[in-house]
């Protein structure tokens, strides 16, 4: 039988970053800005897209959220993505019922992750979404290598268990985090309450 390393690890992370091949990024705004909020950091889109690409060839990282066409702020910072290496998939927010606003995008995501089977190696899934279980399970039958990034306290067991590779954004978080020089928009994605407004960031 394998030995296994003190850490539980089956390979060592050179290992695993040898193996990754092609690497696609799936993010989920929503998701990443809540994890962001709980962990009480600001997200470098920068340095997030360097540390999950880790040195290995890009394909594309692809940033899904939802929008408000009124809001300006949400579009430069929009705009600043598209121009600094995502690909952004947007949805209009529906107001629901209770008054909050909401954009799901579970389905863009999967659809993506499927539709690209087979120009990727490794998918780089950051969302802790449980919905989204059923699709790396299936383009991993496909075999792709699914890696999923999230925060622990927010991530369903089921999509740790159909991954190849668990990273918890708690262990990142110095790599990903805004320094105080940066002012620029503030990504969030106005799907809670009415508190997104004009109003000055923090």
């Amino acid at each position: 039988m394998l030995a296994h390393p003190e850490n539980n690890e089956l390979f060592t992370p050179e290992q695993v970053l040898e193996n990754r091949g092609r690497v696609a990024i799936f993010i989920d705004g929503s998701n990443l800005f809540y994890a962001a909020l709980q962990l009480g950091i600001e997200i470098d889109y920068t340095k997030l897209l360097c540390r999950l690409t880790a040195g290995s060839r890009l394909l594309r990282s692809f940033f899904y959220t939802g929008v408000d066409p009124s809001n300006e702020k949400q579009q430069g910072f929009l705009l600043w993505m598209r121009r600094n290496g995502y690909r952004v998939i947007s949805k209009e927010l529906v107001q629901l019922p209770d008054g909050s606003k909401k954009a799901n995008l579970d389905v863009e995501i999967a659809v993506d992750m499927m539709a690209l089977v087979g120009s990727y190696d490794t998918a780089v899934l950051v969302s802790g979404d449980g919905d989204l279980a059923y699709a790396v399970d299936a383009v991993s039958y496909r075999g792709v290598r699914v890696e999923v990034v999230s925060l622990r306290s927010m991530t369903s067991d089921s999509l740790i268990n159909v991954a190849d590779r668990y990273i918890d954004l708690e262990s990142i978080k110095e790599d990903i985090q805004k320094t105080p020089r940066h002012s620029n928009y503030t990504y969030r994605p106005l799907s809670s309450i009415g508190m997104i407004d004009d109003r000055s960031e923090r």
